[in-house]
């Protein structure tokens, strides 16, 4: 028996992520599968193939032309700022020097790499190389996320079409481990894979059109893109200020200095503010889970499974932390 469970395991581990995933999706969208089955008259292959096209529409295309638009735009990029600093920076503007606290001390700096070609050599070893490579994996990142999202699609196919078998047995199988309370167990599970998914989804979607917005105010080109971009780093702890910072650095660039500030205000007061108040209300809604196991379910999510670890991660470690507090609570209250 341990060896055939350990030949399943080995054939089963390639797809493992993909089937996680695909649970998680399930789970999150079952409610509106069964009013969509309601609709097509218990049509189950159709709502089911509706169900994984609209996925694979909403979900899988977007990120595939972002990850291809990342990997086509980073070296061109990458060009443009190499031009850029060879014909070395123009003088710092005026009213940097008078900037209270760093005024003094960028602008020595920004002074130094205009007048300096070694200095501004060595500012695109130490920052521009490093930054390339890593929007560069990000982009691989990105790849192999659409690549398990086309795999968990696929799958959650069948998970739709045979959900209703499934859960039947899931009951017995639960109710064989755990007794009386396994009905109890599977809406923990529910309850808690649903809260994560509509809070990490519905903070990014928020933090997306609240950057959006800030863009297109304040004239940044690609708002859009920028937005998008935004929702996809907000699944990331300290994602967005890399996309709104960015921006306001370009603006500063570009000499619009109120802008440049204004979308300093606005990242921080309003695209940070919507990460720090939505996402903790969505998720402790229903898992109560602390802010640092989303944390570290988010990080070690992407480490053990990639782009779409970020989804997996916090969701195993909710509904474990979710099972482990109504084990203790049931243990509490047996009679001794």
């Amino acid at each position: 028996m341990l060896l055939l469970a350990a030949g399943c395991f080995i054939v089963f581990k390639p797809f493992l992520t993909a089937t996680l995933l695909a649970a998680v999706v399930c789970i999150s969208t079952w409610p509106l599968y069964l009013w969509l089955l309601q609709k097509l008259k218990g049509r189950r292959n159709i709502a089911a193939l509706a169900m994984t096209l609209s996925l694979a529409l909403l979900v899988i295309l977007p990120l595939a032309l972002v990850a291809w638009n990342l990997a086509d735009n980073i070296s061109a990029l990458y060009l443009e700022i190499r031009q850029i600093m060879a014909n070395g920076p123009t003088e710092p503007p005026a009213w940097l020097k008078q900037t209270p606290v760093i005024g003094e001390s960028v602008a020595g700096y920004w002074h130094r790499l205009a007048t300096s070609p070694d200095e501004v050599a060595a500012l695109e070893n130490r920052l521009l190389v490093p930054a390339r490579n890593y929007l560069l994996a990000g982009g691989i990142l990105l790849g192999q996320g659409v690549m398990e999202m086309s795999l968990a699609a696929f799958v959650c196919f069948f998970l739709f079409r045979e959900g209703t078998e499934l859960l039947a047995f899931l009951d017995r199988a639960i109710a064989r481990m755990v007794g009386s309370h396994a009905e109890n167990v599977l809406a923990i599970i529910n309850n808690t894979v649903r809260g994560v998914m509509y809070g990490l989804l519905g903070t990014a979607l928020a933090q997306g059109i609240v950057a959006t917005i800030g863009f297109s105010i304040a004239g940044v080109p690609a708002a859009l893109a920028l937005g998008v971009a935004v929702a996809l780093l907000s699944l990331v702890p300290v994602g967005p200020p890399l996309v709104w910072g960015g921006a306001a650095i370009w603006l500063f660039y570009q000499g619009t200095v109120g802008w440049g500030i204004f979308m300093l205000l606005w990242g921080f007061f309003l695209i940070s503010t919507v990460d720090d108040i939505v996402k903790p209300l969505l998720i402790s809604h229903s898992s109560k889970l602390p802010f640092v196991l989303i944390v570290f379910g988010v990080l070690g999510g992407v480490l053990a499974f990639g782009f779409v670890g970020i989804f997996i991660g916090p969701t195993l470690l909710a509904v474990a932390f979710g099972l482990i507090k109504e084990w203790v609570a049931r243990d509490s209250l047996a009679p001794k």
